[in-house]
């Protein structure tokens, strides 16, 4: 049985299309960068991931799925996967509780608020590396001026090497994660904070609700959408970071104190395996694809509160 199409139909899909091909223009600056800089990238990085490549950078031949199986059968891996898995949900969680709480307090009339807010981007403007830096040097055992501080104060006996330990290592690292994420995720929550209309808290206030229970019940409630949003791009942010790991646990020997970027880096720089890079490469990238799928299947970060 045939299907006739009424020309109404077939005149608006040609409407539909014309306008496609006007927009082209606008948006066709943007395409050519996503190409250029994710899909290009993200192609030859599996693609590389399928070939042996000499240590002089040369595509020798295709192997498959050779380099994976490299990946998976490295012992160092399951250590590499606990120290990613600890350093992204811990930066994470202390970062949003933190930001809750400055968010907060920063959404509260007092003198001197402007400036507060303005000290509060400090460490978002400023370089990461270079934040880092001051960091690793501060917590030099020799040297350093936040272990003679601690010392100073009886927090410790005499200096230590944080920075050569894998457990103080990847909390100072983690100490310095969640310092770098704090603005953004407070402009977040505070940024949703200023959008909850006052009208729900009046009524709130008007039922008899008390500080707690209003901001559970109805600031909490309404800060979904920024919170989720704030979440979900901290977890790719500090799974993909490199600097904070780089600088703080570089010192340290071996593979105990990596996360999957640093280890990719040490695989790159200093065995030249650029295919076995590639592959890890291709690893992480599933890894932060799964994760941010499920996040966003589940807790809906676009849906309506």
């Amino acid at each position: 049985m045939s299907t006739v199409r009424h020309p109404g139909v077939r005149r608006q899909k040609l409407r539909n299309s014309e306008s496609g091909w006007a927009a082209l223009p606008w948006i066709g600056p943007v395409l050519v960068l996503v190409f250029g800089v994710v899909i290009f990238p993200a192609g030859y990085m599996i693609y590389s991931s399928t070939r042996r490549i000499s240590q002089a950078g040369t595509n020798v031949e295709g192997v498959g799925l050779a380099n994976f199986r490299t990946v998976f059968e490295d012992p160092n891996l399951p250590r590499v996967l606990l120290n990613t898995v600890v350093w992204v949900t811990v930066v994470v969680a202390l970062t949003v509780v933190i930001s809750l709480a400055l968010a907060n307090f920063l959404n509260k009339p007092f003198p001197g608020r402007t400036l507060v807010r303005m000290a509060v981007v400090v460490p978002w403007a400023a370089s990461v590396v270079m934040t880092t830096t001051v960091f690793y040097y501060g917590l030099d055992r020799d040297y350093g001026i936040i272990n003679k501080f601690m010392v100073d104060v009886g927090l410790l006996d005499a200096s230590y090497g944080f920075t050569k330990n894998v457990a103080t290592a990847l909390g100072a690292a983690i100490a310095v994660g969640v310092f770098v994420s704090l603005p953004f995720t407070t402009y977040t929550l505070l940024a949703g904070m200023q959008a909850i209309p006052g009208d729900a808290l009046e009524a709130a206030k008007m039922d008899g609700a008390g500080p707690v229970r209003t901001y559970f019940s109805v600031v909490l409630p309404q800060l979904r959408g920024a919170l989720a949003v704030a979440v979900l791009i901290n977890i790719i942010n500090v799974f993909n970071n490199l600097p904070i790991l780089r600088i703080v646990t570089g010192s340290i020997p071996g593979y105990s104190a990596d996360t999957l970027m640093t280890y990719i880096f040490k695989v790159l720089q200093f065995d030249r395996r650029l295919d076995v890079a590639s592959a890890l490469s291709v690893v992480n990238f599933a890894v932060v694809l799964v994760i941010v799928a499920a996040y966003v299947k589940i807790v809906k970060p676009m849906k309506e509160a």
